[in-house]
């Protein structure tokens, strides 16, 4: 057997480590004062479907990266910008098979549109649900090999031959796939989607005026987000971390009333560990995704803490000027005043978390 040089095989290690997104020491555009924004969608004529002919402006955003995705960045100091697959992605696909390949090439097609950009643009995996070992794998590829920063969820998985089975993940079943989570040690971000029909039907054919971000993402999402605190799952795995956008998808507003009544289901046989609230001490954390109001905010401080509050803008279905003009009102002085305006709303340091610093220390991004 042929042994290598000492010195060739040194090279040839080093170069691994170079070409390694995992092994790499991650560079990025860090200033030292601007924010970074990760509830942010990327999507394909494919993923979009027929909502192209309709929207042709908004796939049009959704597809750019490097023009006026970046443009906005520079005007309003995003430093960094992680991208995702927009909702609902691959949770809209009810074959196992096509979800499974489409996460796949989505999950590539995503990499390689920011490969030249990296300093600027990281990513989140967008994954099948209908199987926890399968789903655990393409995280376990994307995050090693693709270097991305973690996964995106939309709610729930949708399968079946008629298109209404629901598939959570808060059961033991998922074990295989959140005992990859933590091993991983990366997020999960859990966002809305769009209901399927029957779900839709019998919710709000009376009201078809509050599907969406006013009532049905929230109400959908929420319950998703309970049921893995009720379920156990932050018991199973004390080291899971989750992000619900949105500000918590007003679970943060509702703590009180919420953990009174589970705790009056312990009796039925609730047997939860700890109480919601708490859990937001240890995996849950929220964004400022669409919802850019100073008192809502301070509430929610007073609430779960400001270090479980990240800034993010849910671009392009929201404003990066909007969401940046308010961030950056917050002030960073001594004050906490709660007007929509923000003034002295935080002090310099608790600013500097929500813009940037927790989410460094989430997605890693100085390790």
């Amino acid at each position: 057997m042929r042994l290598i040089p000492s010195s060739l095989a040194l090279l040839i290690s080093i170069s691994l480590l170079i070409a390694s997104p995992c092994l790499a020491r991650r560079t990025w555009n860090d200033t030292g004062r601007g924010t970074i924004a990760f509830e942010e969608s990327w999507a394909t004529p494919e993923i979009m479907g027929p909502l192209s002919a309709v929207y042709p402006e908004l796939l049009a955003d959704l597809q750019d990266v490097h023009n006026q995705r970046l443009k906005r960045m520079d005007e309003n100091g995003i430093d960094f910008m992680i991208l995702s697959c927009a909702t609902p992605c691959i949770q809209a696909i009810s074959s196992p098979s096509l979800a499974a390949s489409t996460a796949k090439s989505v999950n590539d097609e995503l990499a390689s549109q920011i490969s030249n950009n990296t300093l600027r643009f990281g990513a989140l995996a967008a994954l099948s649900m209908h199987d926890p070992v399968e789903a655990a794998q393409e995280l376990n590829r994307t995050v090693k090999e693709l270097g991305f920063l973690g996964a995106l969820v939309n709610d729930y998985q949708q399968a079946g031959d008629n298109n209404e089975t629901l598939i959570f993940y808060d059961s033991p079943q998922f074990d295989p796939f959140w005992k990859m989570v933590t091993d991983l040690d990366v997020p999960v971000y859990f966002h809305p989607r769009v209901n399927i029909p029957l779900v839709f039907n019998l919710s709000y054919g009376h009201a078809p005026f509050l599907i969406g971000p006013s009532q049905e993402f929230p109400a959908t999402l929420s319950t998703h987000v309970l049921g893995l605190c009720t379920n156990g799952v932050f018991d199973r795995f004390p080291t899971l971390k989750v992000i619900v956008g949105h500000m918590g998808q007003r679970i943060p507003s509702d703590l009180y009333r919420i953990d009174s009544r589970l705790e009056f289901q312990r009796r039925n046989g609730l047997s939860m560990k700890q109480t919601v609230r708490s859990y937001y001490h240890t995996n849950l954390y929220s964004t400022t995704s669409g919802d850019f109001d100073t008192s809502l905010l301070l509430f929610h401080k007073s609430q779960i803490g400001l270090d479980r509050i990240m800034f993010s803008v849910d671009y392009p279905f929201e404003s990066i000027e909007e969401a940046s003009g308010w961030v950056n009102s917050l002030g960073g002085g001594k004050g906490n005043n709660g007007s929509k305006g923000g003034g002295n709303a935080l002090t310099l340091e608790e600013l500097l978390a929500l813009k940037r610093n927790t989410a460094i220390k989430i997605f890693k991004l100085n390790d």
